[in-house]
């Protein structure tokens, strides 16, 4: 994998580019892909994503095989409050044909400025028909998570996207909760997205199991404990 330094470089590359998110370049039978914005549905962001910061980028390169290795930084830990974080992955992508393929891999998070230890994630999808169903296994230092994922993209309803997200939580040691010990939990979300106008609009609503003084124990993949809608508008500039 490549240094932080490298992936740094390549961000900021990325950020610079004019009247477009990615830039690609074939080498040979490999496929090289410079941008801002994810390159893989799986492997950055599908099953576990990251809050982007206002600086962000990385580099895929695959080859004709199917198989591929890359970076990417949600976070270049420029702005206040953000860290630096490198989510370095390898995965092997194929399709059956042009309606079901699938796609296994492992993606390694990392945080060198901050005294976090790294994790480690297991996924493998199937798509079907424009649609994606996956599933992932992490390691977290306090956890282990399963997540199970479908995105909707074949079918969608006044031009409405829609993905689902569950996942359980298994605490490495139980939390001392008001009457009792927390040690597993699950949560969940489902987003609405469709594009206006150039600007893209997101409806997400999560929740857990946990409620009232159980949420002291949650430290799972949605932004708070209990229900919770959030509204999100985002626009490319670049």
């Amino acid at each position: 994998m490549l240094k932080p330094s490298c992936l740094l470089l390549a961000g900021l590359m990325a950020c610079s580019t004019a009247h477009a998110q990615v830039f690609q370049r074939e080498l040979g039978d490999f496929d090289l892909k410079l941008g801002t914005t994810p390159s893989r549905s799986m492997a950055q962001g599908l099953v576990k994503p990251s809050a982007a910061g206002s600086f962000h980028g990385g580099l895929d390169l695959s080859h004709d095989s199917g198989l591929y290795v890359g970076q990417y930084a949600p976070s270049m830990g420029i702005t206040p409050g953000k860290n630096l974080e490198i989510d370095s992955y390898a995965g092997f992508k194929q399709p059956f044909d042009q309606n079901l393929g699938y796609e296994i891999g492992m993606i390694h998070y990392s945080y060198p400025k901050v005294e976090t230890l790294d994790s480690q994630e297991l996924f493998g999808g199937l798509s079907l028909l424009g649609s994606r169903f996956g599933a992932a296994f992490s390691n977290d230092p306090d956890k282990q998570n399963s997540t199970l994922f479908a995105d909707l993209g074949g079918n969608q309803p006044f031009g409405i996207g829609i993905s689902m997200k569950y996942t359980t939580h298994q605490l490495n040691s139980p939390v001392s909760v008001d009457g009792g010990y927390v040690s597993s939990f699950n949560d969940w979300s489902v987003k609405l997205s469709r594009p206006f106008m150039g600007i893209d609009l997101d409806l997400i609503y999560s929740d857990s199991n946990l409620s009232g003084s159980d949420c002291s124990a949650y430290s799972g993949r949605n932004s708070q404990c209990d229900g919770l809608v959030t509204l999100k508008a985002e626009r490319a500039f670049y």
